[in-house]
């Protein structure tokens, strides 16, 4: 294994991290994707889910939303259409949108069914990465 990675993780509005890490956990849309020092370089979709970094033996979340993410082997950079900290989410507003999702999927039509699904994810993973805010 050779040096740190640098991990930068961007969304339209916002870079939301630029440091030196361990290593990295994407939520790729074929499935979840670990990334260390001297990894083989890649192109990869996101889905939603949980980005996890690692440094120090310290891990750390985001809750990331869609997006593509450039894996080479000295950095990572994601770039995301949603991504929060566990510190910006809002449990109760992603308690009741996890709610709300549930509810809409036992109605919705088969239209519908594919954005209910997203919502529901993305509610879950936000209150999974809400639960590694620090003390």
């Amino acid at each position: 294994m050779s040096g740190p990675l640098h991990l930068e993780v961007v969304t339209q509005s916002r870079r939301l991290l630029d440091l030196d890490v361990d290593e990295v956990q994407l939520p790729g849309t074929l499935g979840a994707l670990g990334v260390l020092p001297g990894h083989t370089p890649l192109l990869t979709s996101l889905g939603i889910g949980e980005l996890m970094y690692r440094t120090d033996h310290r891990e750390s979340y985001l809750a990331i939303q869609w997006g593509f993410a450039e894996v080479l082997p000295d950095r990572v950079t994601v770039l995301a259409a949603v991504a929060e900290t566990p510190e910006e989410i809002d449990v109760t507003e992603a308690e009741k949108e996890k709610e709300e999702a549930e509810a809409a999927l036992k109605t919705v039509d088969m239209v519908e069914l594919e954005k209910m699904r997203a919502k529901l994810q993305m509610a879950i993973t936000r209150l999974q990465v809400a639960r590694h805010r620090r003390a």
